[in-house]
């Protein structure tokens, strides 16, 4: 039975470069005419791509079974197509059992092994399904991540009086008992608890911090707000985090809702459980570039953060459908000023759900969008699933890959006396062993050509990605003249 009426926020939830010597300098001036400003060059992991594994309400069953073993099948192919890593859903046993997407968390330690909420399964299968999943990625070198989330329970198997009033708040998890844990829930581990639509404040008159960044990051998110001043919650969670991380041999982690937890206990949980030799990335879904800076100290830089102004970037230039100006690319979102901490992603399980309130798609020119994260020389780019598989685009995304893989090396150039309203230019230098490559993204209804002066001299370059026939030619300066279609992109790269 739902005891809770989760909120809608929630579940609905430079310089002069002297290009033709290729050395550029270190020095943010406006270029010359047809020069490039340095931006950076090629980070630790140029290779690296993420794929967010699943979507909002993904089928109970598909071809190859559950979800778990869809994936598992799928594991090949992802493999093969340049996917370095893959994000899977939430694991553990949501409030309705094997309907739940699994945010509405029950019980953290049941991965789909004991009858509980009316299944033994969770939404995407069993604990050996899961298992098994996770093998045939990790056999083919694609490391895993699981979505933690942390920031409170729900569907609680008895109510506690609390001032009079009966609320939802005892957790005994009867189908599991003290398998893996003896901790039991009660409404001395929570801040508070959400029930009809009204918040009921426990311990205390006080919530674990204040509102700031103007109210956008606040302590009670939905369900019973964990409280971690207290230490018997932080060492439950941070044990619970070991076991996990043990039990299913993870790589990494996607923590959920950081912006909505004790910032302490984030830390404290990742040096604890992350540690040094795995990866996380956090949910902090500011669209604002200062906030995540600010949050990203808070934390420590202990972890990465997605790119959310830089969604809504691409969303804009989707709204505006051949409108929008596309010198707003230049020097765009967190991978800008946090290149090394920014996950990078165009749309997820939250922006393409209809019902949710963080639905925001990015509709129009998705693979330009897509050809400016996996490209570019910043960031950790994360591919969503149901783009792959499901929007179509899952041929484009390989070929794209496969231009990571083999041309996005070395310095990396904005050209801001080329780009205008209707063309985006980038490009990236090479290195020994990697050619570089001239990327063009236009949102323009009509094809366009723009010269360039390129790192490339006395060279001659195709379009890797097939959209545009024939070849440009550079000269001793490394000036060409280039093209791209009519609402589409292009990839130019020196020929071998």
């Amino acid at each position: 039975m739902i005891r809770f009426h989760l909120p809608v926020s929630y579940l609905l939830i430079s310089g002069l470069i002297g290009l033709a010597a290729c050395q550029p300098v270190d020095v943010f001036r406006q270029p010359a005419p047809q020069a490039a400003a340095r931006v950076g060059v090629s980070n630790t992991n140029p290779d690296g791509v993420m794929m967010q594994g699943f979507y909002w309400n993904v089928p109970t069953r598909t071809s190859a079974g559950s979800w778990w073993q869809n994936l598992q099948a799928k594991s090949t192919e992802l493999a093969q197509s340049g996917i370095t890593a893959i994000w899977l859903p939430p694991v553990h046993k949501g409030g309705n059992g094997a309907s739940s997407v699994g945010y509405d968390v029950y019980d953290r330690y049941d991965l789909g092994e004991f009858n509980q909420k009316g299944s033994v399964a969770t939404r995407y299968g069993t604990l050996s399904q899961l298992q098994a999943a996770i093998s045939a990625f990790k056999s083919k070198g694609v490391k895993v991540y699981a979505d933690i989330i942390m920031n409170h329970q729900l569907f609680a198997d008895y109510q506690e009086n609390i001032n009079g009033k009966l609320l939802w708040t005892g957790f005994s998890f009867p189908g599991r008992g003290n398998t893996y844990s003896s901790f039991k829930w009660t409404s001395a581990n929570f801040n508070g608890v959400q029930q009809d639509n009204q918040w009921y404040k426990l311990n205390g008159p006080d919530w674990d911090f204040q509102p700031y960044y103007n109210g956008d990051a606040y302590d009670p998110l939905l369900g019973c707000e964990i409280k971690y001043t207290d230490r018997p919650q932080v060492e439950e969670l941070v044990s619970w985090g070991n076991w996990l991380t043990t039990k299913l041999n993870l790589d990494g982690y996607r923590l959920d809702a950081v912006k909505h937890i004790y910032t302490p206990f984030v830390n404290e949980w990742l040096d604890r459980v992350k540690g040094s030799s795995r990866f996380a990335v956090g949910e902090a879904w500011l669209n604002n570039i200062a906030n995540l800076q600010d949050y990203a100290a808070r934390t420590g830089n202990r972890m990465s953060l997605f790119d959310v102004p830089l969604h809504y970037t691409f969303k804009q230039m989707s709204d505006g459908n051949g409108a929008w100006d596309m010198r707003g690319l230049q020097f765009a979102g967190f991978i800008e000023s946090n290149g090394d901490q920014a996950v990078s992603f165009v749309d997820n399980h939250d922006t393409d759900d209809k019902t949710g309130a963080l639905y925001s798609p990015v509709v129009n020119f998705k693979m330009l969008a897509y050809t400016y994260i996996l490209l570019r020389h910043r960031g950790y780019p994360c591919i969503y699933y149901r783009d792959f598989y499901e929007y179509g685009l899952g041929s484009k995304l390989k070929k794209l890959i496969q231009i990571r893989r083999e041309n996005a090396y070395g310095a990396a150039y904005e050209y801001t006396t080329v780009n205008d309203a209707d063309v985006y230019v980038f490009s990236r230098a090479g290195d020994s062993t990697h050619k570089g490559l001239l990327l063009m993204l236009n949102d323009g209804r009509t094809g366009a050509t723009r010269t360039v002066r390129t790192p490339f001299v006395n060279a001659t370059l195709v379009d890797k990605t097939g959209n545009t026939s024939g070849t440009i030619k550079t000269d001793a300066n490394g000036n060409g003249v280039f093209k791209v279609n009519a609402r589409n992109y292009a990839v130019w790269v020196p020929k071998v």
